[in-house]
């Protein structure tokens, strides 16, 4: 059985337990991605952002596929810590009202209606806000679960790489 997630609690991913873990959004070790640290908040899951001149699209404007990045895997994560089962996103929609400021400090927060035995097609929503408490990005995306067999003919996964990640996932199924 898996710790409770409680609010302020740092979430660990359960892609944690596949050696060399490359994801460009949330692995702590791919020193080109974004490098995501989750916590959970009463309502969902949320990371903090802030981005330097490698994601730069304008000068001193972050580029909106990065924000949109950061959205798409805080709701996805936070499908998977609910379902116990890894998702694909069949849809997203993202809506700018500011752009992100390069070395700005902002948070990512994720949030679903989704539980445990649902059985998707799932949605969810995510906002980036910045310091001063203002939502400037909105996302919403929908996202299907994948059987690990399903999930095995996307995923490049030994058999024991599959075998990881079905233990880690497989206890997620039954609480939250």
């Amino acid at each position: 059985m898996t710790a409770p997630l409680r609010a302020g609690r740092p979430v660990e991913l359960p892609w944690r337990v596949l050696p060399g873990f490359q994801c460009f959004g949330c692995s702590p070790t791919n020193v080109r991605g974004l490098q995501l640290r989750f916590t959970r908040t009463d309502t969902g899951i949320e990371c903090a952002l802030s981005f330097d001149r490698t994601y730069e699209s304008y000068p001193g404007v972050v580029h909106g596929g990065m924000s949109t990045t950061a959205c798409d895997e805080a709701m996805g994560n936070l499908l998977v810590l609910r379902t116990g089962f890894s998702v694909f996103t069949t849809s997203l929609r993202t809506r700018y009202i500011s752009p992100l400021r390069v070395g700005a400090a902002y948070r990512c927060a994720a949030t679903t209606q989704v539980s445990a035995g649902d059985k998707g097609p799932y949605q969810a929503h995510a906002q980036i806000i910045d310091a001063d408490g203002n939502a400037i990005v909105f996302a919403t995306g929908g996202y299907r679960p994948v059987t690990p067999d399903h999930g095995r003919s996307f995923m490049d996964l030994s058999d024991h790489e599959a075998e990881l990640i079905e233990h880690a996932l497989s206890p997620l199924r039954t609480t939250d």
